[in-house]
């Protein structure tokens, strides 16, 4: 393929994918000199959330903690010593790994690196670790700066080729993983990745090709098989101890829920259960019919005696999910339940999780909220598992419908106490911000506010012509799914290579503005499960305990009291059926190298 080809094939997998794609900063120029490929063990499962929007520093990487990591000396004359030394930090950096503390790692392997910056294990090994944290564009970076140290060292292409993949640059990601296997010719893993990197980017050009000129939402569509006799109930398909919502005497009316529905249909999935495919579309279109009623920005108030949890990434965790129910009690009346975004990906069960979430809000329209995350979205959909998932468990029709309902999803939720707090405290060191009445709100929102400018208010968010919409790559839509915070003031890259930070001043002056106490987001994994950040007006919560079986992070949720009060809740993993993450995944190939 010509250099031209291949930009030509980059931009069009760009823009079906993400809308035009910015490049990625790496390294400056480093020496050649070789160095010997360490005995170091690639766990090569990928944590991909890329970040959309165009901000980037080239040859700058941001440390775990948000801080730019210190500039290293390509000219520095290496002892015997510092080599040495630097071998004592790579070991104790393994073993960081190892015990899942990656920012741990990350700090000795850039203690290594400063000692003796000429060896590309030291560089290939930070970028696996990086990976491990999200924060691919620095991966990307890492990975260049080794095989500009070994233009040989295959294990850095793959590394790269990972992380340019997990960021949606599958054909960047094929030139690498050529170049590893023509390196080493008789590795099945790079093979094999290579292979469905391919395959993937050909089903992307075939399912845009065959797409053009539909009209018809895939809603539409099923609403008239529906109607038409075409999906009738097939309890055969069904567990039989699966229950049913009521359904009218004409089969083919719409179906209404019950609590004892919602509830029995979780127990079954707890079994193991399945579900039929008409039962799953009431679900989805009896959600959707309540959520393309809200504004893209929802507003809810807590009534005196009402709780309300914010619930963060679940991400297909679907028993950590019934755990989680457990914990905050089930909604009602007198329970709210914000769901943050990102349902599905990774996890195997994302189709059990987001007929939960959604059968609840069919059930409790006014008590249950769903904000859309960066995986609703149907790019990550098709690379992250959610995808494959529902087309082997549902069909590909339930999975387009789903994809359908997810662009009706609201972009944030405004959560608002009904009585004045209790004192003027915030979550930081400056006094709470109110609203023009007096009372704490929170604005909740899966990724951050839109701040790549100042100025932005809640009317233009509330204004946002979200249906059948795609984030893109730029726009108040795409900052809100995808922008992170950092802790120096300003705008810069975010920590994951690629997109927008903003610090704390940044989300002062959007707090003020628009008169929030704080910005409640998710997105990030959190050690934690959550983090108050920003002096207090930034707050992330992450609701999947141990991520994807690997990083053994806790989890949380956020509980605000009617006044308006915070109390932060966490917990641990829960033993689930043995099924590996992204099982269903058309991306990424688990074989290890």
């Amino acid at each position: 393929m010509s250099s031209d080809q291949h930009q030509e094939l980059h931009s069009s997998i760009s823009e079906m994918i993400t809308g035009v794609e910015s490049s990625v900063g790496s390294s400056s120029s480093a020496s050649s000199s070789s160095a010997q490929s360490n005995g170091f063990d690639d766990d090569i499962t990928p944590f991909p959330s890329p970040v959309l929007s165009a901000t980037s520093l080239a040859g700058l990487s941001l440390s775990s903690d948000g801080e730019l990591e210190p500039e290293v000396d390509d000219d520095k004359i290496v002892t015997e010593e510092d080599k040495a030394r630097a071998l004592e930090l790579k070991a104790e950096a393994n073993k960081a790994f190892a015990a899942k503390e990656f920012n741990h790692s990350i700090e000795l392997y850039t203690q290594a690196i400063a000692l003796n910056p000429k060896d590309a294990t030291f560089w290939n090994n930070r970028a696996m670790s990086k990976a491990k944290m999200e924060e691919h564009g620095g991966a990307i970076s890492d990975a260049t700066k080794a095989v500009e140290i070994n233009p040989d060292y295959a294990k850095a292409y793959y590394r790269r080729g990972l992380a340019y993949l997990s960021i949606l640059r599958p054909t960047d990601a094929v030139s690498d993983f050529k170049k590893a296997l023509g390196l080493e010719p008789a590795n099945k893993a790079i093979r094999d990745q290579l292979q469905m990197t391919v395959k993937l980017i050909r089903r992307i050009e075939f399912e845009k090709a065959i797409s053009i000129g539909e009209t018809e939402t895939t809603s539409s569509k099923c609403v008239s098989l529906i109607a038409s006799g075409a999906c009738n109930l097939d309890k055969s398909s069904q567990s039989a101890d699966m229950p049913l919502p009521i359904i009218p005497d004409d089969p083919n009316a719409r179906y209404k829920p019950t609590k004892e529905f919602v509830e029995g249909m979780v127990e079954s999935f707890k079994k193991g259960g399945k579900v039929a495919k008409r039962v799953a579309w009431e679900i989805i279109l009896g959600c959707k019919d309540v959520v393309e009623k809200e504004k893209s920005l929802v507003e809810v108030t807590i009534p005196e005696g009402v709780t309300c949890d914010v619930i963060g990434d679940t991400h297909g965790q679907f028993y950590d999910v019934v755990n989680l129910l457990s914990l905050t009690t089930r909604p009602s009346e007198k329970h709210y339940m914000v769901f943050n975004g990102d349902l599905v990906d990774r996890g195997s069960w994302s189709v059990e999780v987001a007929l939960t979430v959604f059968a609840y809000k069919w059930l409790y329209p006014e008590y249950v909220f769903i904000n859309r995350g960066n995986h609703e979205t149907n790019d990550m959909n098709k690379v992250y598992g959610f995808e494959g998932e529902c087309k082997a468990k549902l069909g590909e029709m339930t999975f387009k419908l789903f994809a359908d309902v997810f662009t009706s999803l609201p972009l944030a939720t405004m959560v608002t106490a009904s009585q004045p707090p209790a004192n003027n405290k915030s979550e930081g060191s400056q006094p709470a911000i109110l609203s023009p009445g007096g009372k704490r709100r929170f604005f909740v929102c899966h990724g951050g506010p839109p701040v790549s400018k100042d100025g932005v208010t809640l009317d233009e968010v509330a204004k946002i012509d979200r249906f059948g919409r795609q984030p893109g790559q730029e726009g108040i839509m795409c900052e809100m799914l995808w922008t992170d915070p950092q802790e120096p003031v300003g705008r810069g890259p975010s920590k994951r290579g690629v997109g927008l930070g903003f610090g704390p001043d940044v989300t002062r002056r959007w707090c003020e503005l628009n008169k929030v106490t704080a910005v409640i987001r998710s997105h990030e994994v959190r050690a934690d499960g959550y983090a108050i950040e920003h002096d207090g007006l930034c707050i992330t919560v992450f609701s999947c305990p141990n991520y994807c079986d690997s990083t053994g992070n806790k989890a949380a949720y956020v509980r605000m009291q009617s006044n308006g009060a915070l109390s932060y809740h966490q917990f641990d993993a829960v033993p689930h059926p043995e099924m590996k993450p992204m099982a269903y995944s058309s991306g990424f190939n688990f074989g290890g190298f």
